[in-house]
């Protein structure tokens, strides 16, 4: 094993041991800072050499398949890591900055996560999940932003779908982050002519019970999901949208029509985490939802303003009241949200 390898190992196996999801490196002419993100914070961990830099992401980018010669595009690339006896999938991402390449790396394990009734912090909010996912046709959208743990509940709620229904289930995804046993999962891949709307046509002729779309990102996608659960198939996806009232606007800004809403949206669910304390100490993140059912979209399309469904704010009230977040963050929330 050569130093730039044991450079790797001992960057990453650090970054798995403070639980960190992301690592970043910050390149400069003489120096390259490193940063991981935990739980959602940012934070500066040390500064190598640049010229060290430079051979580790040639290093990375040979393992993940990129153009070790191409400096002047973005790439982006998957590599295995074994740590024993955990797995860990790493989506890497450069991006070319002022004659050098900045590298981020998404640390994704392969191994189960938390089992879904621990992802949230209120359990009323997973049995309406749950409810949602017994339905055999519509939409199920989750929102929220990067990081915010929309893909984490979607394998989630596939792997609960799975244990409890014998369902033909198909998977589109940029990229397949993990592997689900009795799922068939496609990586899309748009270079070979594998988009998610291609895609889509070929899962809608393998006699489909569930699909999973990834990331709904124009509206051709949009409506092939919407088409898809107007013709008897449940439909899961993720949008990036602030909150619920958002993700409604943003449809209709794909040009969604409203009766297609209001036949096929079962629900939305825009995530937030918020950091979990025990004895003064913060030890994970657990997931709030903002919720709306189709009962409260109709509401909201109707232009009516007295409905009621639970928003953030409320919801980061209840935490703080219950004695899950502490002041301090309380206050940060609101200050972020004005």
């Amino acid at each position: 094993m050569n130093d730039t390898e044991l450079l790797s190992l001992r960057i990453l196996n650090t970054a798995i041991k403070k639980n960190a999801s992301d690592i970043h490196f910050y390149p400069f002419p003489d120096k390259t800072k490193i940063y991981f993100r935990i739980l959602g914070k940012r934070i500066y961990m040390e500064s190598i050499d640049t010229k060290n830099y430079n051979l580790l992401l040639t290093y990375y980018k040979f393992t993940s398949g990129m153009d070790i010669g191409e400096t002047r595009k973005p790439q982006d690339g998957i590599v295995t890591h074994q740590d024993p006896p955990k797995t860990y999938s790493l989506r890497l991402s450069t991006l070319p900055i002022s004659q050098l390449e900045s590298l981020a790396i998404r640390i994704l394990p392969q191994e189960k996560n938390l089992p879904i009734d621990q992802l949230f912090l209120f359990s009323h909010q997973l049995t309406t999940l749950k409810k949602w996912i017994k339905n055999q046709s519509g939409i199920i959208l989750l929102t929220g932003p990067t990081g915010s743990g929309k893909t984490t509940t979607l394998y989630a709620l596939l792997d609960t779908i799975r244990k409890e229904s014998s369902y033909q289930t198909i998977t589109l995804e940029d990229p397949v982050e993990k592997r689900i046993q009795d799922v068939l999962q496609v990586q899309v891949n748009e270079k070979a002519g594998i988009t998610y709307q291609t895609g889509l046509k070929a899962a809608l002729r393998h006699d489909p019970d569930v699909i999973m779309v990834g990331e709904i990102r124009d509206k051709f996608t949009a409506q092939f999901a919407f088409d898809a659960s107007l013709t008897g198939h449940l439909v899961l996806s993720t949008l990036h949208a602030k909150n619920t009232k958002g993700t409604i606007h943003r449809l209709l800004e794909m040009g969604i029509s409203q009766p297609d809403l209001k036949q096929s949206l079962i629900g939305v669910a825009s995530i937030e985490l918020l950091p979990i304390q025990l004895n003064n100490q913060i030890i994970r993140r657990a997931a709030i939802l903002e919720m709306m059912d189709s009962k409260c979209m109709e509401n909201l399309l109707k232009g009516e303003t007295d409905f009621h469904y639970n928003t953030f704010q409320h919801l980061r009230r209840k935490a703080y009241a219950y004695g899950y977040i502490t002041k301090d963050t309380y206050t940060q929330l609101l200050q972020s949200t004005k």
